[in-house]
């Protein structure tokens, strides 16, 4: 069997390649990237993968990859995916995730390939829910709160429709927040852990700066995630969506005091109003009822453990720094 992951050099597309690789020994990892993706995610891989380059915004490159390769499961994980980017330059986040997945989808429908295409939407559909709906349901409004959101709202309702007019396998999952190692530093959880390994290492002092502390998320570990990823393609039906979330609810700030008592020394912090949103979702709690029906999947790594990986991992990058300067 021959797979493409998109984003592949991204956190979970690399935790997604090494699932396939450890997992599944029949299985021929196809990725594709930009030019100028960076490598470090993926550099212990690249001898056992296929990388090719093509563009989201260039349905002619999508098309010439997709008959060179000929996958028979597709996982599409690029994505321009951070919120607080997205209220900086939203026409580029509408453009790339919606017009992006329309392209691919699109490349799909011209080659005529027979393929199953995992479609990465977002819990940030949901938006702020009430909290009578409590735990957030696949058939929850959607309220979108942030241009990403709303990209992936188009993203999410895009790839439905291509089933539906075409019959394309498309296979759709609105994930919760996931983290672990190499999780981008502008995102709370791997923000927070940088700024103490700094603390740690005197790179910088207290007190350490964070956003909101006062939202509710449910956390699971990414490779819990891209675990899950491969079982939907594996056991679920085309043209449906799945909530998936780990089991783990907490507020920011209890993630954030976890973080703390794992720091090698006093960790202080102090909210700063530039890392506050324009509009923020505060309350994240998903049924996962549907998936875990569909797979029997249950999230296996604890919440401690993927904070302590979270931490070495931003550690180890902090002493390659610190060797290279």
């Amino acid at each position: 069997m021959k797979i493409l992951i998109t984003g592949i050099t991204g956190m979970v597309g690399s935790h997604l390649t090494e699932y396939v690789l450890s997992h599944q020994p029949h299985v021929e990892v196809h990725g594709m990237l930009r030019w100028r993706s960076p490598l470090n995610h993926i550099s212990h891989l690249q001898d056992r993968i296929h990388l090719h380059y093509a563009e989201l915004r260039d349905l002619h490159s999508l098309v010439a990859l997709l008959r060179k390769v000929q996958p028979e499961r597709i996982f599409h994980l690029a994505a321009q995916s951070f919120v607080t980017t997205s209220f900086d330059a939203p026409a580029d986040t509408l453009h790339t995730n919606i017009i992006g997945t329309t392209n691919l989808l699109d490349a799909i429908r011209l080659t005529g390939i027979d393929t199953k295409i995992h479609v990465c939407s977002s819990s940030e559909v949901y938006g702020q829910v009430l909290e009578d709906e409590v735990p957030i349901k696949e058939s929850n409004p959607f309220r979108p709160a942030s241009p990403y959101a709303v990209s992936k709202v188009g993203e999410d309702m895009i790839a439905f429709q291509y089933f539906l007019s075409y019959g394309i396998k498309t296979y759709r999952t609105r994930m919760f927040t996931h983290t672990g190692p190499r999780r981008g530093d502008v995102f709370a959880e791997s923000a927070y852990a940088k700024q103490i390994v700094e603390v740690e290492t005197g790179l910088r002092a207290n007190p350490i700066r964070i956003g909101n502390l006062n939202s509710i998320r449910t956390f699971a570990d990414v490779r819990d995630a891209v675990r899950a990823y491969w079982m939907l393609l594996e056991k679920c039906e085309p043209g449906e969506v799945y909530n998936i979330g780990g089991n783990r609810t907490m507020t920011c700030g209890d993630m954030l005091e976890e973080l703390k008592k794992m720091a090698r020394c006093p960790i202080e912090h102090v909210v700063d109003p530039a890392l506050l949103r324009p509009s923020d979702v505060t309350l994240q709690v998903p049924d996962t009822r549907k998936f875990h029906d569909a797979t029997g999947w249950v999230p296996e790594i604890s919440f401690e453990d993927t904070l302590r990986h979270l931490l070495d991992y931003q550690r180890d990058k902090a002493k390659k720094m610190v060797l290279a300067a």
